[in-house]
């Protein structure tokens, strides 16, 4: 068996912290990591409901369902692991429920989306095979849900959410001048990359963040009719989604707030660590566990920005947001259709080897956190998030931005269909989009060296060299991160994170974490200390 190893060497630190695009927005950043160091450390590790069936036609249709009218579910996407047990629920009477597993869902995140245990799930189907179900498995639910839920209406299919193929024959600047609004004339300011225009602000902040422009662009019609008319007042020219926070004015730093918000439904839906909205006047509603991680981000968001009795209205799929979205871009079901699951059955991650040469010396400063972009728990009030990326520094004399001579390697052999701005990402299929397969992202890669847009690369060719270019950083690292169908997967869960036999394993909280490879461990280190350093053996591919 190839084998690769860990060692405890003796090496120079420097300090790195790690974002992305909310800097561009003018957001301040958080320290995150640092690169490999000498110092010997002291502590080394320091409602009732009805079966569900799956639609044939495009468009979902509609059962009535107690006071809901509900859709049959489209497949949705995979689930992340779950961080705790639900809280004890009381036994009763009633029937079971009927649960069609859909595409991605995860035993531990259903069971806690059903307030049950993962051993009260009843199927004919493997539970135990896969992390991942197979979509369309019967799942037999006690129903152990007293309090009021969400609507069971899907409203957006998960393929509208995320950058997935359904977005690769729209075009953003087109739209957005046929439509002649406020947005066609406007222009937005984004730090480094100076003044551009507001349809190409857009497309950055999907292509970046993996987010589908056409649900950025009714987002910012339905809260202040920017798109094809004029913001209605004041406050919607200087805070478009209605989010008045002087730290978030503009029309990018308030779509960064509005995508990050999503995202920590999305996700923690996915993961099954969300299960309620709560609304600004205080109250709760439990999230209808039969819906999809589409739908539940727009529920949450429009729950952070809107009374329960006005957000009652946005979701309504005759007369709210759902009537504009297909009034403004047709029916986003027939699109996802299309493209099927977004995480077919027995989805498995292609073999990755560690991103740098062998015999160098590295460190693993940043165990899983966002794959894109900053989410702070002060702001949004809860830790959910984006745990798909992973930091790598190279060995450095001195601290902070320093140029190095450490090449940064291809894990997978794929084509590179994006470098710039600090960014290489490389496409493993070799279609060219990156909506599709397995893509991975390199982070703070530097422009001396880097390879270029169009490059086929094979396993272990050059990529460039750590640096901070490329969103929040303050010292040089790696920022490594994969998508799957325009989908962040995280590091730590049902689609393992593996490189050259090393796992990623996820700690308590963001950055924290761990390598594991057989007995061996690396524990990520913010300090770079010596636990935290690896050699890549120059045997393992």
């Amino acid at each position: 068996m190839k084998r690769l190893f860990a060692i405890l060497v003796t090496s120079a630190w420097m300090i790195s912290a790690c974002g992305a695009s909310p800097s561009l927005w003018g957001i301040a950043p958080t320290p995150t990591s640092f690169a490999p160091q000498t110092a010997a450390p002291t502590d080394p590790f320091a409602g009732s409901a009805d079966p569900i069936i799956f639609p044939t036609s495009t468009t979902p249709p509609f059962i009535e369902t107690g006071n809901a009218v509900t859709p049959s579910p489209q497949p949705t996407q995979r689930a992340a692991t779950e961080s705790a047990s639900p809280p004890p629920a009381p036994v009763t009477d009633d029937a079971p429920l009927l649960y069609y597993a859909q595409s991605g869902d995860m035993l531990t995140a259903v069971a806690a989306r059903f307030n049950v245990k993962e051993s009260d799930i009843i199927s004919d189907g493997d539970l135990t095979k896969t992390t991942l179900i197979d979509p369309g498995i019967l799942l037999v639910i006690p129903d152990r849900i007293d309090e009021p839920t969400t609507p069971n209406v899907q409203l957006l299919p998960d393929a509208e959410f995320v950058f997935s193929s359904t977005a690769l024959d729209f075009d953003t600047q087109k739209y957005v001048m046929e439509q002649g609004g406020y947005l066609s004339s406007f222009n937005d300011y984004l730090g480094s990359a100076g003044r551009i225009a507001g349809y190409d602000a857009i497309n950055r902040l999907a292509i970046e963040n993996s987010i589908n422009p056409r649900l950025l662009l009714a987002l910012l019609e339905y809260e202040a009719r920017w798109v094809r008319g004029q913001p209605i007042d004041i406050l919607h020219t200087e805070y478009p989604m209605g989010f008045n926070d002087y730290h978030y004015k503009g029309m990018s730093v308030q779509m960064t707030w509005a995508i990050n918000t999503m995202s920590i439904a999305y996700y923690g839906w996915r993961a099954g660590t969300l299960t309620h909205l709560e609304f600004p006047e205080g109250t709760k509603l439990r999230i209808d566990p039969r819906l999809n991680a589409g739908t539940v981000a727009i529920q949450y968001l429009f729950s952070k920005l809107h009374s329960q009795s006005q957000w009652s209205q946005i979701i309504n799929p005759d007369s709210g947001f759902p009537a504009l979205y297909q009034e403004m871009f047709g029916d986003p079901w027939g699109r996802a259709a299309l493209l099927g699951p977004i995480f077919p059955p027995g989805l498995i991650q292609p073999p990755l080897v560690l991103p740098f040469e062998p015999g160098a010396v590295w460190s693993f400063t940043g165990g899983p956190h966002n794959g894109w972009g900053q989410i702070s728990p002060k702001i949004y009030g809860t830790t959910h998030s984006i745990f798909s990326a992973i930091d790598f520094a190279p060995a450095s004399a001195k601290s902070g931005c320093i140029p190095n001579n450490a090449w940064v390697l291809a894990s997978a052999p794929g084509l590179v269909v994006r470098s710039d701005n600090g960014v290489v990402l490389i496409d493993l299929d070799g279609d060219g989009y990156e909506q599709t397969g397995w893509n991975l992202l390199y982070l703070h890669i530097a422009t001396e060296d880097r390879v270029p847009a169009g490059t086929y690369v094979e396993v272990d060719d050059r990529i460039g060299h750590a640096s901070c270019e490329g969103g929040v950083s303050t010292g040089t690292h790696l920022h490594f991160a994969r998508k799957f169908n325009g989908e962040w997967v995280t590091a730590d869960g049902p689609v393992p994170f593996v490189l050259s036999g090393w796992r990623v394993i996820a700690g308590d909280e963001p950055y924290k974490g761990q390598l594991v490879n057989g007995e061996q461990v690396v524990t990520a280190d913010l300090l770079g200390q010596s636990w935290s350093n690896i050699i890549r053996e120059s045997d393992d591919n």
